[in-house]
């Protein structure tokens, strides 16, 4: 694995553990009773989204270090899934 596609795997991993960590006690506008003129009562008044941020950078690090290593030692491989074999058929 090459050094561009460390850092798109680790990207990734990043972004889709960080769309699972928003909704996370995230405390709205309805729960605490404070609803501003014009917004939804499902907005959200404290997200604490650097909090978020940090934790998902070490979780993502975790997880990338655990892919990695599985790619690099080689454990799974392309040609252990039968479906990218047939996507380099011609038609």
């Amino acid at each position: 694995m090459g050094i561009t596609s460390a850092l798109v795997l680790y990207a990734v991993i990043w972004w889709m553990c960080f769309l699972i960590a928003l909704p996370i006690k995230v405390q709205t506008q309805g729960d605490l009773g404070k609803i501003e003129p014009g917004t939804h009562a499902g907005a959200p008044e404290h997200h604490h989204t650097k909090r978020k941020a940090w934790i998902v950078t070490v979780v993502a690090f975790v997880l990338w270090a655990i892919i990695a290593g599985i790619i690099l030692s080689g454990w799974i491989s392309l040609s252990d899934m039968s479906w990218f074999d047939r996507a380099l058929e011609p038609l």
